[in-house]
This record gives C-alpha cells, sequence and structure tokens, in this order.
C-alpha cells in the first residue's frame, strides 16, 4: 500500500461560533491546498466531547462546520469531507497509538495544562489523551502534510514522535509485512500566509476564541455587515498612528493584530499595507477593514446560512465522505493490525 499524491489531512472542532480566526488559520487554508494535494477534512466531533457537550448543539454544530468548508469553497466531491465519528478507525488506531505514545511525552503537552487548568483531577481522560487521537486522525489517512496554526505545531511534534516510534518498534514486521522500511510517513506541517493565529478583538495577547464570554472578541463567520462593522470599529487599539515598518508593531499587539487581518485578507504582505496607511489614525484603518472583511465573509456567512436550512443535503455530504475515508483508513488499520501482529477476518 503506497501514497501516490500527497495527501493532506485536517480537522475543525464543531464547538460553535466559528469566527474570522478558524476561517484565515484554517479554512482559508483548506481551499486553497485543494489545487495541489488530495485533501481530507474533518469535522473533529470526538474531540469535541473531551469537555462536556449539549448533544442538540453538537449536532446542530456539526453541520455548520461542514457548511462552513463547502461555503468556504472546498470541494466536497473531489475532496473529503466527513465528521470522525463515523469512521471507527480513528478511534481504533488511537488505542494502538496509545500504546505507542509515552506518558513523558504527554506530560509536557500544553493544551492539556490551559484546559485543565488547577481542575486537572475533574478533567477527563479524553482530554488528556486526546493528542493521541488527533495522531491517529492524521496517521490513520498516512496523511504527508498538516495545515497548522503556530498552536498546534506541538501536537504534529507529537504525531511524527509516534509514527517514528511505531516505525522503530515494528521495523522488523513492517518490512516482512512488505511495507519496506517504514509504515507511517512523518507528516510536515503547513504553515502558510501573513497571518497564522488571530488574536482576540479585544485583547491583542489572547487568541480569537469561540468561549470568549465577550461576543466582541471576535467576529464570527455568520455575523452579519453591520455587526463586523461595529466590532472593527470597537476592537482595541493604541493611540499612535498605523507605523511605516513590520518592526515598529512588535510592542503593539492590537496594531499588529489588525494589520495582520487585513495583510491576509487582501493577500498582501503587511510591508504593502503599512506603506498604504502609514501615518493614519485607526479610524481610517478600520473603514477599510470593515470593508475588506465584509466583502470576504459576507458571501460565506449567507451560504452557510443556506446550507444549514438544508441539513439533508450536509447530512449527505458527510455520509459520502465518511464512506470514503472509511475506504482508506480501513486499509491502513488492516496493515497496522498485521503489523501489530493481531488476527484479523479477511475476506
Amino acid at each position: 500500500m503506497s501514497v501516490l499524491k500527497e495527501r493532506v489531512f485536517s480537522g475543525v472542532q464543531p464547538t460553535g461560533n466559528l469566527h474570522l480566526g478558524n476561517y484565515l488559520g484554517a479554512i482559508s487554508r483548506f481551499v486553497a491546498l485543494q489545487e495541489r494535494f488530495e485533501c481530507i477534512y474533518c469535522v473533529v466531533d470526538m474531540h469535541a466531547i473531551t469537555v462536556p457537550q449539549d448533544p442538540e448543539a453538537l449536532t446542530r454544530q456539526i453541520r455548520e462546520v461542514a457548511a462552513a468548508f463547502i461555503a468556504s469553497g472546498v470541494d466536497p466531491k473531489n475532496h473529503i469531507i466527513f465528521n470522525q465519528s463515523q469512521v471507527a478507525e480513528h478511534a481504533e488506531l488511537a488505542w494502538v497509538l496509545n500504546c505507542v505514545a509515552r506518558m513523558g511525552w504527554m506530560n509536557r503537552m500544553t493544551q492539556f495544562k490551559e484546559k485543565a487548568s488547577k481542575d486537572r483531577e475533574n478533567a477527563s481522560l479524553g482530554l488528556y489523551a486526546y493528542p493521541t487521537l488527533m495522531a491517529a486522525d492524521i496517521l490513520v489517512y498516512r496523511a504527508n502534510a498538516v495545515p497548522v496554526g503556530e498552536d498546534q505545531k506541538q501536537h504534529l511534534e507529537l504525531t511524527r514522535d509516534i509514527a517514528q516510534k511505531f516505525n522503530n518498534d515494528f521495523a522488523s514486521s513492517i518490512a516482512r509485512n512488505g511495507f519496506g522500511d517504514t509504515f507511517f510517513p512523518l507528516p510536515e506541517p503547513l504553515i502558510q500566509g501573513t497571518s497564522t493565529r488571530v488574536m482576540s478583538l479585544r485583547d491583542g495577547t489572547k487568541k480569537m476564541s469561540k468561549s470568549d464570554p465577550s461576543d466582541y472578541s471576535r467576529i464570527n463567520l455568520t455575523d452579519d455587515a453591520d455587526a463586523i462593522a461595529q466590532k472593527v470599529r470597537k476592537a482595541k487599539t493604541d493611540p499612535e498612528p498605523i507605523p511605516e515598518t513590520v518592526e515598529e508593531l512588535a510592542n503593539r499587539p492590537e496594531a499588529e493584530n489588525l494589520v495582520g487581518i487585513f495583510a491576509t485578507l487582501a493577500d498582501k504582505p503587511r510591508e504593502a499595507v503599512l506603506a498604504e496607511f502609514a501615518g493614519n489614525q485607526f479610524s481610517v484603518f478600520k473603514s477599510a477593514l470593515v470593508d475588506i472583511v465584509v466583502a470576504k465573509l459576507g458571501p460565506i456567512g449567507a451560504e452557510m446560512q443556506r446550507l444549514v436550512a438544508d441539513p439533508a443535503y450536509i447530512d449527505s455530504v458527510l455520509v459520502d465522505g465518511s464512506d470514503r475515508a472509511r475506504v482508506i483508513a480501513r486499509q491502513t488499520m488492516d496493515a497496522v493490525k498485521d503489523i501489530v501482529g493481531f488476527v484479523r477476518a479477511r475476506t
């Protein structure tokens, strides 16, 4: 079994309030990668339940994320859009990888420390172990690359460590089963564009988040033009004008964030944005930013609302994508069972 075309895997959690950070940091990149890669895009609903979820809301949010993929331009006929829980091989491989990963590696994962905070005794085992499920998500498709933001690089490094250890631990069995020197590829990070991390509109030192209690901290993909304009105009800035150089943004997190958002949406380097607006007050810059955000997100939000109103269509896309994903995942899982030494049914 070999991967003939480079394959990309990525996923988005269905935890509500998809926002500009999700779009710029992930979904818009999914669209761009379609031209060069075989793409598998997943609504990672099994990751979502590592913390409590309302079941009815989760169903709605799974469909919303799928709608965002499609509305943004991901082609569900030529690429795969599915939800994780429909492909059981994710969980099946995760258990094998749990037995490969080391406790020391898991203890170093910063996101568990952040999410569990001081209440670690009440955190779920799933929250602690979910990095191995994330590794399984990628490795079950033997993906070559993963589009990630800076904050996800640690998880991809763990995935590479697990893949390397599996390849080393089972080297003789991998060769004996006809897979050559290695079985799992070591997936590479794809970090693209001018803005890989979008920050809160209320605090430029914090990532834009679905969970922030203030809706003014983020621009939701479904916000209308008036809401977008109000949020951008209320976005925190400092009293200094727009600087001339990128270096001058270094200690101005809110200014740096807004310039980065503009640059990414305009598909321009930050230097070009600063050259256009240098010396202007933020009121002038924000007016231009409103225009470009509305122009980019308005059609996506409208299409998302149309798609969400047709859940039967969304479900058909997810079922079709899951069926196609399962074919790939089953091949990998059958091979893993042979490599590990399990006895399995053969047809």
